[in-house]
């Protein structure tokens, strides 16, 4: 294993568990799954996975969810007294929808790269 593919497996467990952990509180956690997500998207251009595009627009919609989540929390909220209709929940959906993007891209580039250091038996 050369040293961009060994740098490239390390960045994605450690972006997969980054992920994995903010879940737990979806809110704070998005400080975590973040830099997690841009992890696991920079081990896969590090080791050139195939499945990189994915996880580049995985990097975009968690950003762009994040950024209208805090946007959102800041602004008091949804529904009740704040004068915001339960429909701008809407803006939020690339949040998870980058997230759930992120844990299958993150979970293909480490299969793919496991296969790389098994020698075949044409071999």
């Amino acid at each position: 294993m050369n040293r961009a593919s060994r740098w490239s497996r390390i960045l994605a467990i450690v972006g997969l568990v980054a992920m994995v952990i903010g879940a737990l509180d979806p809110l704070e956690g998005s400080l975590v799954i973040l830099p997690g997500t841009g992890l696991v998207a920079l081990g896969a251009a590090l080791g050139k996975s195939r499945h990189r595009i994915l996880l580049y627009w995985s990097f975009i919609l968690v950003a762009a969810g994040v950024g209208a989540l805090w946007w959102m929390s800041a602004l008091g909220g949804l529904g009740g007294n704040t004068g915001h209709s339960y429909w701008w929940a809407l803006v939020l959906v690339p949040y998870p929808v980058g997230w759930i993007m992120g844990l299958v891209g993150a979970i293909r580039t480490l299969r793919e790269g496991s296969g790389r250091c098994v020698p075949s038996a044409a071999q």
